[in-house]
C-alpha cells in the first residue's frame, strides 16, 4: 500500500458530491481519491467539475473490479449500501459506508456478519460522533461521576422539509426507494448518538404517522418511549412537519442532569445528593435537592465528515481509531426497526427484534404501495445496474 489511501467514491448525490468537494479542498491528505461511480452518466459531469479528470464508471462492479481503488466510499440510497458493501469487501475492497447502514436489521446484520470473515475494514459514516458537544457529554455519562441514567429525552424537531423536498426525487419517502422517512433519513445519526450516550433500550413503544404532514407514504411524525435494563426511560420525538423546530437532548442521572439545547451548549446541573439517597433520606415532604449549575466547557472540535475519512485512512495505513465501525450502524437501525414494528403492531417490542417479522410488514408495506417505485429488489439482484 502507498503512503496514500485510494478511493473510489460509489454515489454522485449530494453527499457523494460532497465528499469529493472536501478532497478537492484538500481536506483529506492521506486520502487520493481516483475514481466514481454513478448509474446517472449526467453525473460524470458534475464530478469532472469538482475533481478534473476523475475517472467515471457507470456502476459500483465496474469501480470495485477496477484494480483502481482500495477502499471505497458508498453514497447510494438506503438499500443499496450492503449489497455493494459486500460486494467490495468480497474483492478485497475497504470499506466506509454513509448511514444508515441499510433499512433493515436482517440485511445489515448480514454483511457484520460477512465483513468479520475478512481482514478488510468496514466503517460507517456517523459523524455526528466527532462533535465535541456529544463526546464531551459522553465523557461525563461514562466518567461515572454522576451514577446511572434515570431518564433521557430527546426532541429534534429541526428537520423541516416541504413537499418540493420529497418531490424531487421517484426512491424518497417511499417503502421500496427510501425504506422509511424520517427516521431512515434525517435522524440516523440522532439515534446512533441516542444509544452511543445512553445504551440500548431493552423495551420500545412508538406511534409513526406516515404522511402526517406531507403528501407520501413514510413517517414523518415519530414518538417513541423506551425502557432501559437498569429500569430508566427515555423518549424520542421527531419530525418534518415542524417549524421552527427544537433540539433538545435532557439526559437526567441519579447525581445530576445534562442538558444540551439548540445552540449546542451544555448545562450541567449537578445535585448535592444522589437522588436514590435524597429521595430517602429528606426529612421534609417537599425538601429540595440543592444542585449547582454550570455550562460545561468542550474541546471546541468538531471535524464531522473530513475527521471520519481521515480516522478511516489513519486506521487503515497505521492502525489508529475509527470513529465508528460498521458494525454499530446495526444499533440506532435497530430502535427504527423497533419503532416500525410497534407502531405497525400497535404493542411494545421487545430487543432483540423479531427481524424476520420485521422483513415481513415492510415488504407488506412495499407491496401495498401507492407511490412511485423503483424496483429495488431487481436492482440489487442485478448489481450491474448499481451506483
Amino acid at each position: 500500500m502507498s503512503d496514500k489511501l485510494k478511493l473510489g467514491i460509489i454515489g454522485v448525490g449530494n453527499m457523494g458530491s460532497s465528499h469529493m468537494r472536501d478532497f478537492a479542498k484538500g481536506n483529506w491528505p492521506e486520502i487520493e481519491l481516483t475514481c466514481v461511480a454513478d448509474t446517472d452518466e449526467k453525473k460524470f459531469e458534475l464530478a469532472d467539475g469538482i475533481v478534473p479528470g476523475i475517472k467515471c464508471f457507470p456502476s459500483a462492479t465496474e469501480l470495485i473490479n477496477s484494480g483502481l481503488c482500495e477502499a471505497v466510499l458508498i453514497a447510494t440510497p438506503h438499500y443499496f449500501h450492503p449489497p455493494i458493501a459486500i460486494e467490495a469487501l468480497k474483492a478485497g475492497l475497504h470499506v466506509m459506508s454513509e448511514k444508515p447502514a441499510g433499512v433493515y436489521t436482517k440485511q445489515v446484520r448480514e454483511l457484520i456478519d460477512f465483513a468479520k470473515t475478512t481482514d478488510k475494514t468496514y466503517a460507517i459514516m456517523f459523524n455526528q460522533r466527532t462533535n465535541c458537544v456529544y463526546r464531551k457529554v459522553k465523557e461525563m455519562i461514562d466518567s461515572g461521576a454522576y451514577g446511572e441514567i434515570r431518564r433521557v429525552s430527546w426532541i429534534i424537531t429541526d428537520w423541516y422539509r416541504t413537499q418540493s423536498y420529497y418531490n424531487s426525487g421517484g426512491w424518497r419517502a417511499t417503502w421500496e426507494g427510501e425504506g422509511g422517512g424520517v427516521m431512515l433519513n434525517q435522524c440516523p445519526h440522532q439515534l446512533d448518538l441516542w444509544q452511543w450516550l445512553c445504551g440500548m433500550p431493552s423495551k420500545v413503544k412508538a406511534i409513526c404517522h406516515e404522511g402526517k404532514w406531507h403528501d407520501i407514504e413514510v413517517e414523518d411524525d415519530v414518538s417513541i418511549y423506551v425502557e432501559y435494563p437498569n429500569g430508566a426511560t427515555g423518549t424520542f420525538i421527531t419530525t418534518t412537519g415542524d417549524c421552527p423546530g427544537t433540539n433538545r437532548l435532557e439526559i437526567t442521572l441519579d447525581k445530576a442532569k445534562i442538558l444540551v439545547d439548540d445552540g449546542g451548549k451544555i448545562t450541567l446541573f449537578e445535585l448535592e445528593k444522589p437522588l436514590s439517597e435524597h429521595i430517602y433520606s429528606a426529612q421534609g415532604g417537599f425538601d429540595r435537592n440543592p444542585c449547582t449549575v454550570k455550562e460545561v466547557e468542550t474541546d471546541g472540535k468538531n471535524e464531522q465528515h473530513v475527521g471520519v475519512m481521515n480516522a478511516f485512512a489513519a486506521h487503515i495505513l497505521h492502525g489508529e481509531p475509527l470513529v465508528a465501525e460498521g458494525a454499530e450502524g446495526i444499533n440506532g437501525l435497530t430502535i427504527s426497526n423497533a419503532a416500525f414494528l410497534s407502531s405497525w403492531l400497535d404493542q411494545t417490542v421487545t430487543l432483540p427484534i423479531d427481524e424476520d417479522l420485521f422483513y415481513e410488514k415492510l415488504q407488506e408495506k412495499i407491496k401495498n404501495s401507492t407511490h412511485k417505485k423503483v424496483v429495488v429488489e431487481q436492482v440489487q439482484a442485478d448489481m450491474s445496474n448499481t451506483f
